[in-house]
């Protein structure tokens, strides 16, 4: 009898602490974060860049985070200031640049059905950045958009 209740006694004591291992590795386990785009950017906090008459501000925003890029430019676009400043990077097409990256992060349809959606004070813009004319003080937003 008493080694039947030693042998209950361990069993639950080597269940319990299985448990309690079990536990803990899952609350200290690293979760998936829901802002795994970011890891990517070359900046991840509001930024000053460029030199020039003109200044610009350009918001950035993917998944729940949005960050807001002061640009001076003596560009006469949008594309421009976004290349000169190396906020942007993507394709040559027929209809202007594709724009894929911005501040690092990718948005590509043809992988995963993302892209990057350009509009003026809230305003969604018809015409590609290299076709966007600017002016001193203007606040423009590229936004990540995944369908």
């Amino acid at each position: 009898m008493k080694n039947t209740m030693k042998a209950l006694l361990l069993s639950a004591a080597l269940t319990l602490s299985s448990v309690f291992v079990t536990a803990c590795a899952a609350e200290g386990a690293e979760q998936p974060s829901s802002s795994h785009l970011w890891d990517n950017a070359l900046y991840t906090e509001d930024t000053e860049l460029g030199e020039g008459k003109l200044t610009l501000a350009v918001e950035v925003a993917a998944e729940e985070k949005s960050i807001t890029f002061t640009l001076h430019t003596d560009g006469e676009t949008l594309g421009e200031a976004l290349l000169e400043n190396e906020l942007v990077s993507g394709e040559e097409s027929e209809f202007g640049l594709y724009i894929k990256f911005v501040n690092g992060i990718e948005a590509d349809f043809d992988k995963d059905g993302s892209y990057w959606s350009l509009s003026k004070d809230g305003e969604y813009l018809m015409q590609g950045a290299d076709s966007t004319p600017i002016a001193d003080g203007e606040h423009y937003e590229l936004t990540r958009v995944k369908e």
